[in-house]
């Protein structure tokens, strides 16, 4: 088996090689301070994106972890009756299980982005085991969608210079967020939006998800969207994906 077949993430092989999905973003332990992730935004300002632009009413909803069979569809029920299109990222792992989740993801016009293969902390693997995560995941999208994503978000935010110049390598867009609905955390649907409500902003970035760790519940997530999305419509806000937030093509 030759090194693009692997990377293409399909065979016994390449998964045996690869870390279990460790269901990250709820684990708080692993998770850098916010403020780092504003230093790196400081430090490479085009490449590691924390917002859009502030002077227009616009916000993109996000959602990691996915897809799955649960949940993902779902939030795509809820996103279909609201008109409104997220910006997904998805781990290669689960992609793999439910394709056809992904296809309507991208069918329906959302856009989908790269969150890994295994979801592991990527400043504590070697690079070449952060790139084989990126592009074999990378590769699944394009295999089972025909998109190959720009959009890159690390498991927990955790990024280092090795990684950060590694992803530019591969050509994508690092996208953090500034507003963590926290909906990993087990609050209720009224508590994730009383907080996304209370920090959102022109050009926010707002962080929840779509798939969670065995036996976790995003009903809180389902539940909280139409007020979210009704809430700031009222207040003369419209949603975009990440791309159209920013500016920049989607896929590659």
């Amino acid at each position: 088996m030759n090194y693009i077949d692997q990377l293409q993430g399909t065979s016994p092989e390449f998964t045996r090689q690869l870390p279990p999905h460790q269901h990250g973003p709820e684990r708080l332990e692993e998770r850098p301070p916010h403020t780092q992730h504003v230093d790196w935004s400081a430090m490479f300002p085009n490449e590691v994106i924390l917002h859009g632009p502030t002077n227009r009413k616009q916000v993109a909803l996000t959602f990691d972890d996915g897809p799955d069979d649960v949940w993902t569809p779902q939030i795509l029920n809820t996103l279909r009756q609201l008109n409104v299109k997220g910006t997904f990222m998805c781990v290669g792992q689960r992609i793999q299980q439910n394709p056809h989740v992904l296809q309507r993801i991208v069918r329906e016009g959302h856009v989908a982005g790269n969150h890994t293969w295994s979801h592991p902390n990527l400043t504590k693997i070697p690079t070449n085991e952060v790139r084989r995560q990126v592009e074999a995941t990378a590769n699944e999208i394009l295999r089972i969608a025909g998109v190959k994503p720009v959009l890159f978000r690390p498991p927990y935010g955790a990024l280092n210079v090795e990684v950060i110049r590694e992803l530019i390598s591969l050509h994508n867009k690092i996208i953090y967020w500034d507003v963590d609905s926290l909906d990993w955390a087990g609050l209720t649907g009224p508590q994730v939006a009383a907080n996304i409500l209370a920090h959102v902003r022109p050009g926010s970035i707002i962080l929840q998800h779509s798939a969670g760790g065995l036996g976790e519940s995003l009903l809180d997530t389902v539940q909280a969207l139409p007020y979210i999305v009704q809430t700031l419509r009222q207040e003369g806000y419209q949603f975009v994906t990440v791309p159209e937030l920013l500016k920049i093509r989607p896929y590659q």
